[in-house]
């Protein structure tokens, strides 16, 4: 072999091949992916430390030379000087002033959290924006804001793991169908008909209207449904690449099967398949947010952008709150299918290298 072909740059220790080089320099050459991605990823980590930025409890407190960490741990009305051994609301103006007195208090930029009842408003709620509720309150006289940042986090992460899982049955149920054909293949493929041809939004309706919806249990019940996105795709990959000469090989030096089909065949299929996954989390994202709108999603009370559009079709007075959720939700999808656009262009073998 020649020197260029073993040559392979190195990322913190890793070791980068040609192909994945190539692959890199082409997400990179889609400038719109490319400044989607990190655009996307600054707004996810800093939805990720949402109680540093927009909580009712002080990031830091330093009291009578002692240092106190609201935001994580509970302390006591008592522990500053006040009379109830109850947990201190930083919120009375009483506790903030017995603090000041022998020490200081450092605020989040946003004082208030997703569930935070604001009681000293300057207009009926839905009060529209002031340089204290930068965009408004809701319904309930809860910052809209606050619950912005915590129903990006909570959206992303259910389209995340709701992707991971997804994709993980659908490679695993593909790749035995294309691989061994067949009567597993055709048995399979009559199943998944049956099972992808039922009415999942009726089925998601019912289902929320006999049990209460917790995170964990609308995720459970949308992986019941949408793990058959991408059992197509690799099935077909797989039928393809079983015929190759390798394989054939493979079998003939005794290879057992379940090691030929996960690391010699499913690599190669997984090229196709991981164009698709940022549009899954965009169809992720989307039911989330429709069952919010519908009263079905996640339990009342959730910072939920489906909420938030709920929210704004029924106060047609206060248009900040619909032309908010829009714009949020709008600006989130946009960036994934831009990044999925990318990917896309990454893996095409036909895309020149600029």
């Amino acid at each position: 072999m020649t020197d260029m072909a073993i040559h392979q740059d190195r990322f913190l220790g890793i070791p980068i091949r040609p192909l994945t080089r190539r692959r890199i320099a082409n997400f990179a050459a889609n400038r719109r992916g490319f400044w989607s991605l990190w655009i996307f990823l600054a707004i996810f980590l800093l939805s990720l430390c949402a109680e540093l930025i927009a909580n009712d409890r002080p990031v830091l407190i330093r009291f009578d030379g002692g240092f106190y960490v609201p935001v994580l741990v509970t302390y006591a009305e008592t522990e500053f000087g006040g009379e109830f051994p109850t947990e201190a609301d930083y919120t009375d103006p009483f506790v903030v002033e017995l603090i000041e007195e022998k020490g200081w208090i450092l605020w989040p930029p946003i004082r208030f959290r997703y569930d935070t009842n604001i009681t000293d408003l300057e207009a009926p709620s839905p009060s529209p924006p002031t340089w204290r509720n930068w965009l408004g309150t809701d319904d309930q006289s809860r910052d809209v804001v606050a619950r912005i940042v915590y129903g990006f986090r909570i959206s992303v992460l259910f389209g995340l793991l709701l992707t991971i899982l997804s994709s993980a049955i659908g490679i695993a149920v593909g790749a035995i169908q294309g691989f061994f054909g067949g009567l597993i293949d055709l048995f399979g493929q009559r199943l998944i008909e049956i099972w992808g041809g039922l009415p999942t939004l009726y089925i998601l309706i019912i289902m929320a209207s006999i049990v209460t919806p917790s995170f964990w249990l609308l995720l459970g019940l949308l992986l019941l449904f949408s793990w058959t996105a991408l059992v197509s795709l690799v099935r077909a990959e797989v039928l393809r690449a079983r015929n190759f000469e390798y394989v054939k090989a493979a079998r003939a030096l005794g290879i057992p099967n379940r090691t030929i089909m996960f690391r010699h065949v499913l690599p190669n299929a997984m090229v196709a398949t991981l164009t698709f996954l940022p549009f899954i989390t965009s169809g992720a994202l989307i039911t989330l947010t429709s069952l919010d709108f519908l009263g079905f999603g996640l339990p009342a009370g959730s910072p939920s952008l489906g909420e938030l559009l709920k929210q704004g079709k029924e106060n047609l007075q206060a248009p900040w709150l619909g032309i908010t959720g829009f714009v949020v939700i709008s600006l989130m999808l946009t960036l994934m299918v831009f990044i999925g656009e990318a990917v896309r262009d990454a893996f095409d073998p036909r895309k020149a290298q600029r």
